[in-house]
């Protein structure tokens, strides 16, 4: 398992002051992250977590290219899908994905670090819709990801 090297600070504006519910949000993503071998791997970095809510950021490295020498767009896919995660599960209950998808503006290159802001649009009691914008340390837009998770009503384990 390779090591991600050190990411440069990355400067969220806050919107409003953390509560209760947002600081609840940022543990329950938290214990999702300490199982989440995959991100790991990604070398992704929480930033911010509120509930519904979810900024991280990684860095592209040389084993996540393609064939031609830009990042794969597996990885620029598994990275919003995790931000995806992060939000959309944020309240502590489990929802899990059931379509995504993904738009690709423009190219990742090695060194290029990334950001993905996800943001839980709409929920019902079964549904919830999430945007995903990932984009590179020039803020390029490299990917517009959307998906939609199935709300199950059961707690995340401890």
């Amino acid at each position: 398992m390779s090591t991600a090297p050190a990411l440069p600070r990355l400067e969220i504006p806050a919107t409003q002051p953390h509560s209760d519910a947002d600081r609840a949000a940022r543990a329950v993503v938290e214990r999702m992250f300490a199982k989440d071998a995959f991100s790991h791997w990604l070398g992704v970095e929480i930033v911010d977590v509120r509930v519904h809510y979810a900024v991280i950021r990684m860095r592209v490295r040389p084993e996540m290219v393609n064939g031609f020498g830009f990042g794969h767009g597996g990885i620029v896919f598994s990275f919003a899908d995790s931000a995806h995660a992060f939000a959309t599960n944020s309240d502590g209950e489990i929802s899990v994905a059931v379509d995504c998808s993904v738009s690709y503006p423009a190219a990742l290159r090695v060194g290029d670090v990334l950001t993905a802001i996800a943001v839980e649009q709409t929920t019902t009691n079964r549904l919830g819709f999430c945007d995903v914008t990932v984009r590179n340390q020039d803020d390029v837009i490299v990917a517009h990801f959307r998906g939609t998770v199935y709300r199950t009503r059961k707690p995340l384990p401890e």
